[in-house]
């Protein structure tokens, strides 16, 4: 079968276009930490290639000969929770298996058998790693992933009995080296145990020596993956297609591949390799795998609703923070581990099509029981008619505002959560809604692409719209200078021929009828629509 683009499970060069794992991280300071015989942890957000890295880590060091080395996944025993005698058998099943598959290596059924009823769940592993490590010719290193899939006092017994072999050292054998993978650093672990105490992971495994991130692809591997297609197949990508690419993506391993899969294969005239693949079918492409709601983009929007992210995102959202909010630095640094965010060059959300996927996934049920449709909107020339748009708006948000944002989880943000969802169900099919927001903006610019001629699409004429969305904090005349300073300038950056500023009053002493207006205003050359709400 020819290799195609990885979007589940380990990358297999035989099978896959792939980026070696070991050249996305520092290898000469793993295998030094290896060489100290440190414990240490490796993380990176999901479906990054953390499986792939640690399989293609044990291979090498097998292969050269001074270790034994084993990777084991101890995800099965999530399900015992805490219930410590069923998780540590999956946890010790997994050990066992993978010497057997992996290694060839059967004497730790036998070992366990034999100290199982001696020991019990909270030192079984310890005694059999130990065990072995003393019957082995070589020193061991053990690769242990989804750590943190595990719950409660089941993660606790694993963490301590680790943490105690280590200090045994040297004076009783034990594994020479553990890594300890899973999407979030062990400092982050926040385990409740059965008798309803918190235990964080670094007071459990406080043997620690680093903590290894697994980083996103550079543009030259991106670059690279895709060239690994155009090689084995004679199939082209248009040069127009890897700005974007960067831009929606940022090196994020599985948006990358999924792009990829969709363009060149769930794309079927693509699949006739002399087909071009074209700026156009990348960008169809894109909007398929938004709307198709992928395990990896329902992974990402369950954890919005965890508390230490809802703390992050619902800031970055609504572009500003009140005197009273702040942001914690270990919040701010678990939404980084996840993937959801970035701090340089300023903190923002990590790519782009999770910039478009969230405030979709936010606000999904209130967008598709919005009854109102796309022809109500169009001109007889198929342009959108913004000012009619923008006017049901104001109505619908005046019907609807206070009932629905009461509802969102993300109300710091539900005015413009509100009008995204409305745009979302106009726009969706037809056109494309870009997306910028960000901490300190106080604005969320929106900007509009609506083909006119829907044989070329986006290809042909196109019309260009702005949208800036701004609260009223201080007078209207302040919020009304801010914003079309930036409107004009956001239209100017976009090349927009339209340009409109919608300002939401949300004092509570504010009565509806004067929250609701338009106007139009000039700045400069440019006229802009200013809609109060």
């Amino acid at each position: 079968m020819p290799r195609h683009f990885n979007t589940a499970g380990p990358v297999r060069p035989d099978k896959h276009y792939f980026i070696d794992p070991t050249s996305r991280v520092d290898w000469a300071e793993i295998q030094r930490l290896i060489d100290d015989e440190k414990f240490f942890v490796l993380h990176a957000p999901r479906q990054t290639g953390k499986t792939s890295l640690l399989l293609a880590m044990m291979d090498a060091l097998n292969q050269a000969g001074e270790y034994t080395a084993l990777y084991i996944n101890v995800e099965s025993a999530q399900a015992a929770r805490n219930d410590v005698a069923a998780g540590m058998k999956a946890i010790l099943g997994s050990l066992i298996y993978g010497a057997e598959a992996r290694l060839q290596d059967s004497r730790l059924r036998h070992w366990h058998h034999e100290l199982w009823p001696i020991m019990g769940e909270h030192a079984t592993l310890r005694e059999l790693l130990s065990r072995w490590a003393r019957e082995n010719d070589k020193p061991i290193v053990l690769m242990v992933d989804e750590v943190d899939a595990l719950v409660g006092d089941t993660l606790i017994s694993l963490l301590r009995q680790l943490r105690e072999g280590y200090i045994g050292r040297p004076g009783v054998p034990f594994v020479h080296s553990a890594i300890l993978c899973g999407v979030r650093d062990v400092r982050d672990y926040r385990i409740h145990t059965s008798h309803h105490e918190i235990i964080t992971g670094g007071s459990a495994f406080n043997v620690k020596s680093e903590s290894l991130r697994i980083g996103s692809f550079s543009r030259d591997e991106v670059n690279t993956l895709y060239a690994q297609h155009t090689a084995d197949t004679g199939q082209r990508f248009d040069s127009a297609i890897f700005p974007e690419l960067w831009e929606d993506t940022c090196g994020q391993p599985w948006l990358v591949n999924a792009l990829g899969h969709e363009l060149t294969w769930k794309d079927k005239a693509a699949r006739d390799r002399s087909t071009p693949l074209t700026l156009e079918r990348y960008r169809a492409a894109r909007e398929r795998l938004i709307q198709s709601r992928a395990t990896h983009l329902d992974q990402l929007t369950d954890k919005l609703r965890e508390p230490r992210v809802h703390a992050v995102i619902s800031q970055l959202l609504a572009g500003s923070m009140s005197g009273t909010d702040t942001i914690s630095p270990d919040d701010m640094q678990y939404a980084v581990d996840l993937g959801l965010i970035e701090t340089r060059p300023q903190l923002r959300i990590a790519n782009r099509i999770y910039q478009e996927v969230i405030p979709r996934e936010l606000t999904w049920t209130r967008q598709v029981t919005i009854a109102h449709q796309q022809a109500w909107y169009l001109t007889p020339q198929r342009r959108l008619d913004m000012p009619k748009l923008l006017a049901a708006f104001q109505q619908f948000f005046r019907e609807n505002a206070d009932a629905w944002i009461e509802r969102f989880d993300y109300k710091e943000a539900g005015p413009q959560l509100l009008l995204q969802a409305f745009l979302q169900r106009i726009i969706n099919g037809g056109g494309r809604i870009n997306r910028e927001y960000g901490l300190g903006r106080k604005r969320t610019d929106l900007y509009i692409e609506w083909p006119l001629d829907e044989e070329q699409g986006f290809y042909g004429e196109v019309q260009r719209i702005v949208l800036e969305l701004k609260i009223l904090h201080k007078s209207l005349e302040t919020t009304l200078a801010e914003g079309l300073e930036q409107t004009a300038s956001y239209a100017d950056q976009c090349g927009a021929d339209e340009a409109h500023l919608l300002i939401f009053d949300r004092r509570p002493e504010t009565a509806w009828d004067a929250r609701i207006w338009q106007r139009a205003e000039l700045y400069g050359t440019r006229q802009i629509g200013v809609w109060g709400a």
